[in-house]
């Protein structure tokens, strides 16, 4: 990854961070422009509406595809703090963004929250939906792995 790319996906982590603070689980995306340029940016949205699709990933994808033309956006990168699951892989397909970057892998999350009630983690790769599709879209991931995995220690524990 560049210096820039780098720099984009720990704004993630900013945003996931400012999530955690608003009350949501720690989860942020944004959409960069092919010059890097940053169009979008969305923290996880839970709350307060309780809205279950507000992931970051696909906020992000619902306000660019009504922003931007496909054409364009195919050559756009979505990073995110984690890696977008099936719904938001789904979305960025539908929106037919390019290039999705992101830090913390499906599978490790899983691993991270465990049975947590608020994140029945599917562990299904974004490749492996993006693949069942259509459209070429390049993914690079896990990136910077260990530091996005920071942002979910302590923040799926359970109480009893």
């Amino acid at each position: 990854m560049s210096d820039r790319e780098t720099h984009l996906l720990r704004r993630c982590f900013e945003l996931a961070k400012a999530a955690q603070a608003h009350g949501n689980m720690p989860f942020g995306a944004l959409l960069a422009g092919p010059d890097g340029e940053v169009l979008i940016e969305r923290e996880n949205g839970y709350y307060p509406d309780r809205d279950a699709t507000a992931h970051a990933e696909r906020l992000v994808a619902t306000e660019a595809s009504k922003a931007y033309c496909e054409p364009y956006l195919a050559t756009c990168t979505l990073y995110s703090s984690a890696e977008p699951c099936a719904m938001c892989a789904g979305a960025i397909y539908w929106t037919g963004i390019g290039r999705v970057v992101y830090g913390l892998s499906e599978t490790r999350l899983r691993q991270m929250t465990g049975d947590h009630p608020d994140n029945p983690t599917m562990d299904m790769p974004c490749r492996a939906v993006f693949a069942a599709g259509q459209k070429t879209i390049t993914v690079e991931g896990p990136c910077l792995e260990d530091e996005a995995a920071v942002l979910h220690q302590g923040a799926w524990e359970q109480t009893s």
